[in-house]
């Protein structure tokens, strides 16, 4: 069987030569410093990693305004830029095929937590951050092109992560302990799903059908099920048969949606578990090499598991097969970054910092 697939790679690659196409290339951008954790930190800018060449470093793009910490991440494939946001209110778009920023601007009233963007690049939905309890506490919606605000949609206290789905008709946003869906088309609210999380709504994961959500537990190792078509919490899961009291940070589903892996930062574990089953059923964890913010998410493909550790494991044997190294050879950690492809210097194909459901 694997003989049968090396030929046929060898034949796609020599179909492509001989047809004039150039071969695609998979990266990683890794934003540093993360503005939520001290560890692995390796100066101001976007580090790149050839994922097809054992995650090799390939470059450094410096952006020296990176040094105020690093919030958020998250990318568009129309517009081939990514989109960050820092601990100083500010949020900008840096156009990966020039290499340079677009625009950058700054928001009174929190802002900018981890923001999301539509799937045509016009609306950015920036969280007023964990920190911020305002009665504006919510979005920020910002025009993607030229970084001007739009409106403020007050939603409640703590907006930390949101995301927008993968068929971008919703945006979803997670405040205190309330989780809240939006139309994309109008921002008009469609619901809100009210006593999900334990203490605050961290990090969160969707399906691709929008049906099922998976949101950290704030005081345990943990998620709660959250279905989104009736609008509830219907699953309590905790990791380990005794309760790990420590919140977690990071929710991440396989591409295939048959696993869920989350973090415990403070005990330097991803959990994984069955997601084929309901309520998803714990199977093992790995080991990370340090404590930090806590992430979780999967190359596109799914062969790969990511963390705001250096730590590399491939999804399927659960190996540990490598670190994260700067070029100067340090460990490099983030848990703000993205999956970039390339054909020809032109964008193609786009991941984001979440790790969502794909099939």
């Amino acid at each position: 069987m694997y003989a049968l697939i090396a030929i046929f790679l060898v034949l796609c690659s020599i179909t492509s030569s001989a047809f004039g196409q150039s071969p695609t290339k998979r990266y990683l951008y890794m934003s540093t410093p993360d503005g939520a954790q001290q560890g692995g930190r390796s100066g101001n800018g976007i580090l790149v990693f050839d994922i097809d060449a054992g995650h090799k470093f390939v470059k450094r793009i410096e952006i020296p305004i990176f040094e105020e910490g690093l919030r958020g991440f998250t990318g568009n494939l129309k517009a081939h830029s990514v989109y960050y946001s820092t601990t100083n209110h500010r949020l900008g778009r840096f156009d990966l095929e020039r290499e340079r920023i677009i625009w950058e601007s700054t928001f009174e009233g929190g802002c900018c937590d981890r923001s999301s963007i539509t799937l045509d690049g016009k609306k950015i939905y920036a969280p007023t951050g964990f920190w911020y309890e305002a009665e504006d506490a919510g979005f920020v919606v910002v025009n993607g092109e030229d970084g001007k605000l739009i409106k403020r949609i007050p939603v409640g206290p703590r907006a930390h992560n949101s995301i927008v789905s993968l068929d971008g008709r919703f945006v979803y946003l997670g405040t205190a302990t309330t989780l809240s869906m939006f139309d994309t088309r109008d921002d008009r609210m469609l619901r809100q799903i009210k006593d999900v999380g334990e203490y605050a709504i961290f990090p969160f994961t969707v399906t691709r059908d929008n049906s099922i959500a998976y949101v950290c537990l704030g005081k345990h190792v943990g998620f709660d099920v959250v279905d989104l078509k009736e609008g509830k919490p219907i699953h309590r899961v905790f990791a380990s048969k005794e309760k790990i009291p420590h919140r977690t940070h990071g929710a991440g589903l396989t591409p295939d949606e048959k696993e869920l892996w989350i973090s415990d930062q403070d005990g330097q574990k991803l959990f994984y578990f069955d997601a084929t089953q309901m309520p998803p059923r714990e199977m093992g964890h790995v080991n990370l090499s340090i404590r930090g913010h806590g992430w979780v998410t999967f190359s596109l493909d799914g062969k790969y598991v990511y963390s705001h550790a250096p730590d590399i494991f491939e999804t399927k044997s659960k190996k540990h097969i490598g670190i994260f190294k700067d070029e100067n050879g340090n460990a490099f950690a983030s848990s703000k970054f993205i999956e970039i492809h390339f054909r020809d210097d032109k964008v193609v194909k786009m991941g984001s910092e979440f790790g969502l459901g794909r099939e």
